[in-house]
């Protein structure tokens, strides 16, 4: 019996960016309320040279009848101090550093594993990358699933909460998840389906 996967995950297409772009500005908008700040989304601009003309960075989606629904980022540009504390800028130097960036799900896809399944792909990757010694993140805490999700995914490193690092609004923990090595990845844009 052939059985029909709704949704494709692969490493974005130049054809992919504009609906990423679409799928993320439309969460810094309509989910986050504060909409695109240059100084934390400068990436966003130019995606496509950003993630997939970099071949350390890689931007992963997860498709759906032609629509991107689902993103996860990845780049070698660790934590800057400020506005993160100098502690967490020290252990996650950039270019040792994979910093996992754009992990969204529009909501009417999530609650089928998209994010987990990208967030696996770009640990794969970062592991088969060579030259990252640590994969980090930081997360909004005040959005509603996000501490639950990384608690089940990443070690916590630091819960800057008290410092109010980005401002009123914005609950900040950042958390480490363990690179393994080594790990096959098939790269390009061949997908796998997930369903």
């Amino acid at each position: 019996m052939n059985r029909q996967y709704p949704y494709l995950v692969r490493h974005a297409l130049p054809a992919d960016v504009p609906g990423a772009r679409r799928l993320i500005l439309d969460t810094f908008y309509r989910e986050f309320g504060y909409g695109y700040v240059p100084d934390w989304h400068a990436d966003v601009v130019d995606l496509q040279g950003h993630y997939l003309d970099h071949p350390r960075h890689a931007l992963l989606v997860a498709v759906r009848d032609g629509e991107v629904v689902a993103t996860t980022a990845l780049h070698s540009t660790g934590p800057a101090h400020p506005p993160h504390p100098r502690e967490v800028a020290e252990r996650y130097p950039s270019g040792t550093t994979a910093q996992l960036v754009r992990v969204y799900v529009r909501a009417e896809h999530r609650r089928h594993g998209l994010a987990r399944e990208l967030v696996r792909r770009a640990c794969e990757f970062a592991s088969e990358e060579g030259g990252y010694r640590r994969l980090y993140l930081h997360t909004n805490t005040a959005v509603p699933g996000a501490e639950g999700f990384w608690r089940s995914l990443a070690e916590e490193v630091y819960d800057a909460r008290p410092t109010g690092e980005h401002g009123p609004g914005v609950a900040t923990v950042h958390f480490e998840i363990p690179l393994r090595r080594p790990v096959a990845l098939a790269r390009g844009g061949g997908g796998h389906p997930i369903g």
